[in-house]
């Protein structure tokens, strides 16, 4: 009877949904410019009027006399005999009531849906779908009200209900995006694992942004099939009589009895860690409750979350974590079940930071089986409270062993999470800098390696508009990381060498912002980058140029400074040999020294003899090396004697070919122009060469760029 009734339903929308269609394509005609389409619909007008008359006529002859019905004749009469225009007066007027009436159906189904949703919010899944079943009957082509009922029969697991609602949805928007969500999650539920798939998949063929939203519902997916599989190998091993599958649940029984001694758990936990050969016996012990252990066992609980422990809880603390790491091992569903656990939710940050070195080893290793891939990175940021955890893992910096470096991989996986990035910021200010910027000064007692490493996480972070403005304006964290550029002439070991490496890079972050701090620092800063020139490490020569080309702006002090100490000449020996990252970064500290410095551009006519280093950056692929070498150029051209020094190149085809548009950043075209004009009213010489290659055009249309030469 239910499919009956439902059929009936179908065909009754699919009756409604057509006379539309018909209605919608008389107007059409009726509006028509061929007077063919238009009488032939005036025809099919009259002829439909004449068929509904008829019709209504014929059911009223059963039961009233025809001669008080008739009444209606000259009516019908009248219809056939007025003209386009009157029908269509007659088909406004009608679509006019029946907005009205769609208008007040709407109103109600709306106030219904509010009310569904209401109670939908207080967990009353019953009286919502009630509601929203109320607002389908005053408008039942509301989408909004299918895939909200079918929410709710989600929550009450009607879930072949939920599909009908969704598939009634897609009849009415069939690019909704909740109605293929919900249809998936419902046939989830049913294990339908290819329909769900299929849903999934028409939501990234809607909306390509969705991808994040697909792999998450696929993941969802694969892992329930994935569990169900597990479970169903692992229930076949034990009605077969597998003794190692019968192992785990008589030991799992075993740990389950009340008020035996600590060690007695201990080493039954450790018994049962030696069981773990694959993911049979991972899926018995979730199937057996093991994951319960915590909750059901006071002494187990009392000595796993002890603050001061005794040489037994620690003993039972680490048992533990082996046991999970044996039980979590390449096992998706059981890393989600030991998360959602309160106890160990709560006790990881405090097992972190206990002191005990073998618990926070263990810890550490339980911790990377979910940050070293993306599934486990998720869960560890949706079911921890990570605020603390920069800190709290920044703190292995000072640990001289195996820990160190595992608690920076973590750190380093976890800052791909934007949400992890998130939490950091609540303690960064008040725990994460004043711990940062102390082991930034202590960097010759700590664990330089790792430090090397938690100062590129740092840098990472920085990608967080946020955490880089904290950082930005934090005094003592630019204090702290001159002082380690100081002590590297100290040190030179090549572990030393990366920890320079990794703040130079820090402080190229960090100078992407602009704020009163950095103009504070910016001689200070830009004086150690000098002294870095010299430096035999190409990666450090580059990096202290990056710096400069970041900090210069900030003061026009640093500027003069940096030109006084023979920046120019030191950076065009530079470019002799530089790729193309160092010479981006050199190209553009040339190009903010010459912009005002009459001895910078003095400087670089001396030496780079005929231009020869700017002439081919000029000729580069990078549109940034050329815009800014054009830039330096035209900065120059002031110099006496610098024009006519390149008389003999081809300058003039370079600086043409760029400001006639063959670049695409303007920018280019600009300075391109500007060099070009300036370099032949400096010498004019140059516009013989220029005439010569047609160029005048070009250069007159690019004269909008020359605001002055």
């Amino acid at each position: 009877m239910l499919a009956e009734a439902d059929r009936e339903e179908e065909e009754d929308f699919q009756r409604f949904l057509r006379r539309v269609d018909d209605i919608a394509n008389l107007v059409q005609g009726l509006n028509s410019a061929d007077p063919a389409v238009k009488e032939r619909t005036i025809a099919e007008a009259e002829k439909r009027l004449h068929d509904q008359e008829t019709s209504r006529e014929e059911e009223s002859k059963t039961t009233v006399n025809r001669t008080i019905i008739n009444t209606r004749a000259s009516d019908v009469a009248n219809a056939k005999a007025v003209n386009a225009d009157g029908f269509l007066a007659i088909l406004e007027k009608d679509a006019k009531e029946r907005a009205k009436q769609r208008k007040r159906n709407e109103h109600l189904a709306n106030a219904l849906k509010e009310k569904g949703n209401d109670a939908f919010r207080k967990g009353d899944y019953v009286v919502a779908i009630q509601r929203y079943t109320e607002g389908l009957e005053k408008l039942k082509d509301k989408q909004e009200l299918y895939t909200n009922r079918a929410q709710a029969y989600l929550k009450m697991h009607e879930c072949e209900k939920a599909i009908t609602d969704c598939e009634w949805a897609l009849k009415c928007n069939e690019k909704c995006i909740k109605a293929y969500f919900l249809m998936g999650k419902a046939h989830l539920a049913v294990r339908h694992y290819s329909e769900s798939r299929q849903c999934y998949e028409k939501i990234l063929q809607i909306d390509p942004q969705k991808e994040t939203l697909f792999k998450d519902c696929m993941n969802e997916v694969n892992l329930e099939e994935k569990r169900m599989k597990d479970e169903e190998r692992a229930m076949k091993e034990v009605q077969s009589g597998k003794l190692a599958a019968l192992s785990i649940k008589e030991m799992l029984q075993k740990l389950d009895r009340p008020d035996q001694n600590i060690l007695y758990y201990t080493g039954g936990i450790r018994l049962l860690t030696g069981a773990m050969k694959d993911c049979t016996e991972q899926t018995l012990f979730r199937t057996n409750n093991g994951f319960s252990i915590l909750k059901d066992n006071e002494i187990v609980r009392w000595g796993f979350c002890a603050e001061r422990k005794n040489a037994a809880e620690v003993d039972l603390s680490v048992s533990l974590l082996f046991l999970w790491q044996a039980v979590c091992t390449g096992n998706e569903e059981n890393q989600h079940l030991l998360l959602t656990q309160p106890d160990v939710n709560a006790q990881l940050p405090k097992l972190l930071s206990s002191g005990v070195s073998e618990i926070q080893k263990e810890t550490l290793a339980l911790i990377s089986l979910y940050s070293e891939n993306e599934n486990g990175r998720r869960l560890l940021v949706r079911h921890l409270d990570l605020t603390k955890w920069l800190q709290i893992l920044m703190t292995f910096v000072k640990s001289t062993d195996a820990r160190a470096s595992s608690a920076m991989n973590i750190l380093s996986d976890l800052t791909k999470e934007e949400r992890f990035k998130t939490q950091c910021r609540v303690m960064l200010s008040t725990g994460v800098l004043p711990l940062f910027t102390h082991l930034l000064t202590s960097a010759k007692l700590v664990n330089q390696a790792a430090l090397a490493h938690c100062i590129g996480i740092m840098g990472n972070l920085c990608a967080d508009v946020v955490i880089r403005m904290q950082m930005a304006e934090c005094k003592e964290c630019w204090q702290a990381c001159l002082k380690l550029v100081d002590e590297c002439f100290d040190v030179s070991t090549p572990k030393y060498q990366e920890c320079l490496f990794a703040v130079l890079g820090l402080m190229m972050n960090l100078l992407l912002e602009s704020n009163v701090i950095i103009q504070y620092f910016a001689v200070d800063i830009s004086g150690r980058c000098m002294s870095l020139l010299r430096d035999k490490d190409g990666r450090i020569v580059t990096r202290a140029i990056g710096v400069l080309s970041r900090v210069l702006p900030a003061s026009s002090s640093a500027v003069e400074e940096v030109v006084k100490g023979g920046v120019v000449k030191k950076i065009i020996r530079v470019l002799k040999a530089g790729g193309q990252i160092t010479s981006n970064y050199c190209i553009k500290t040339l190009s903010i020294c010459t912009r005002s410095n009459r001895q910078a551009q003095e400087d670089l006519v001396k030496s780079d003899k005929r231009f020869s280093v700017l002439l081919k950056l000029l000729d580069s692929e990078n549109e940034m090396i050329v815009g800014n070498a054009a830039f330096c150029l035209g900065q120059c051209l002031a110099v006496p004697g610098a024009a006519t020094s390149l008389l003999n190149s081809n300058v003039v085809m370079i600086l043409l070919k760029h400001a006639g548009g063959d670049a695409t950043r303007t920018s280019v075209q600009e300075n391109a122009a500007i060099a070009l004009g300036k370099l032949c009213v400096a010498e004019s010489r140059h516009i013989f060469q220029l005439r010569k290659l047609n160029g005048l055009a070009i250069l007159n249309s690019s004269m909008k760029y020359i605001h002055s030469i």
